[in-house]
């Protein structure tokens, strides 16, 4: 009888020191790298395939833990809205040292020596959670 009484004790006890690794990797400041392409023949289908399939290419990078490729959604205009990028690629990293793994990979530099061309301009937003 003791044991159990020791056991339902001390249980709340092991069951917070289990998701204490948890709770810790929600608090890392993880970083949000949003990239934006605007295509030099903003008409090309061709040439926009070619740059999703490029930037599909950066999704095996094993520091990425998010990756998304969009397009302009067809919401309602507002001056506040900037829709004119062919393509954006969203990503998410643990830190800013996966981050930079990220940037110097392999996979990235043959993206960006690859499908370059097919730009004329990018701008990228990084920013940290708080």
């Amino acid at each position: 009888m003791t044991s159990r009484r020791k056991f339902l004790l001390a249980a709340p006890a092991l069951a917070l020191a289990s998701s204490v690794p948890a709770l810790a990797g929600a608090n890392e400041k993880q970083l949000v790298h949003h990239v934006y392409f605007w295509l030099k023949n903003a008409s090309s289908k061709d040439d926009l395939n070619k740059l999703i399939e490029g930037i599909s290419s950066l999704r095996p990078i094993p520091t990425v833990r998010q990756f998304r490729i969009g397009v302009p959604a067809a919401t309602t205009k507002r001056d506040v809205i900037d829709d004119s990028y062919a393509v954006s690629l969203f990503t998410v990293f643990d830190d800013i040292k996966g981050h930079d793994v990220y940037q110097e990979h392999p996979i990235h530099l043959k993206f960006i020596e690859k499908y370059s061309y097919l730009w004329n301009k990018v701008t990228v937003y990084d920013s940290m959670d708080i």
